[in-house]
């Protein structure tokens, strides 16, 4: 099977898209399942607190930048999406293995 090329002008490595990704891992991680779950809800509340903080700056005339502010809004927005996704899909998971006949 040939790969795939892939684009370089579609990467999301840059700065503008760390949602709260994890870091590629070495060897087995310490906290395993739960800690980078655990990391990753860390990641996720840290970002909606960093929206809520430029959003009041924003509305107290202190923030500099309204971009800034819209692109941290729409960061933690993305998040939290990502994150009820994630989240569905696991629900799902977990019925249909409960639906499973042995």
């Amino acid at each position: 099977m040939t790969p795939i090329p892939i684009d370089p002008s579609f990467a999301t490595t840059g700065p503008e898209w760390g949602i709260g990704s994890v870091a590629p891992a070495q060897g087995a991680p310490a906290g395993g399942f739960a800690g980078m779950l655990g990391s990753s809800l860390q990641s996720l509340s840290a970002t909606q607190a960093e929206a809520t903080t430029q959003a009041q700056a924003l509305a107290t005339g202190q923030a500099t930048d309204p971009a800034e502010v819209v692109m941290a809004v729409e960061k933690a927005q993305l998040a939290m999406q990502m994150a009820t996704t994630m989240r569905n899909k696991g629900v799902e998971v977990i019925q249909e293995l409960m639906r499973t006949q042995v």
